[in-house]
């Protein structure tokens, strides 16, 4: 269960640096419009963090986007 965990928090943090870099943002932008700090965006992107609801949905909306596509890893 542990690596499907990890391997999900990867997933997860590679959609995150991939919509941010779409946008041309850099980590210290997407933590200003998420109101979360860089270092946190930066654990999310590696995959070491697993974030509360909240942030996720904070993060969504900085990117304009539903949760539900910020959750698209699959």
């Amino acid at each position: 269960m542990a690596d499907q965990s990890a391997v999900l928090l990867r997933r997860l943090g590679e959609r995150i640096s991939s919509l941010r870099k779409e946008r041309g943002w850099t980590q210290e932008a997407l933590a200003e419009h998420s109101g979360l700090h860089r270092t946190y965006i930066s654990s999310l992107e590696r995959g070491h963090r697993n974030p509360s609801i909240i942030s996720l949905k904070a993060i969504a909306s900085a990117m304009k986007i539903s949760l539900s596509e910020l959750l698209d890893i699959e």
